[in-house]
């Protein structure tokens, strides 16, 4: 028979446990861009604005963004219809211009994003923790489709 103290203690291992394995997820994409204007186009809050969000109904109507280690970024992204909305932000840890830019998001989870100069073109590749409210297949196709709307926005503006 197992006590209510080895009870209680199995029950704060098996939480700290599941807390602690991360799922990591990744997306990716080849912009027909130089990787000047990729990183500009990521960065920037006027075109984060036009290309943040997963589909069609939805869109990004107020970004803020200071790009630096330490520095906070917010993208207001809403329903079209006005049914719902979230703020996303969090805090840089790491901004290597052309290469890098890792953050915190508010939930405590990690993002990376690595770009790779190739030729006139540019290798983004994300990577993130994900979240434990919606399948790890939502969540990629989610953060994949931004990604494809980025590249489609860089490449015809």
């Amino acid at each position: 028979m197992v006590s209510n103290q080895a009870t209680k203690f199995m029950r704060e291992v098996s939480i700290e446990m599941e807390e602690n394995q991360t799922t990591k997820v990744t997306v990716q994409t080849v912009v027909q861009a130089p990787i000047e204007k990729v990183w500009r186009y990521w960065t920037e809050p006027e075109h984060i604005t036009k290309w943040n969000q997963a589909s069609e109904d939805w869109h990004a109507p107020r970004a803020e963004n200071n790009l630096r280690p330490g520095g906070t970024f917010m993208t207001r992204m809403e329903a079209k219809d006005g049914s719902m909305g979230f703020d996303f932000g969090g805090v840089y840890d790491v901004v290597n211009q052309h290469e890098v830019i890792s953050y915190t998001i508010e939930d405590g989870r990690r993002v990376e994003i690595t770009f790779a100069r190739q030729g006139n073109e540019t290798k983004i590749i994300q990577t993130f923790d994900a979240e434990n409210a919606n399948p790890v297949e939502l969540q990629q196709a989610g953060w994949q489709a931004i990604m494809d709307n980025f590249k489609s926005y860089t490449e015809h503006n």
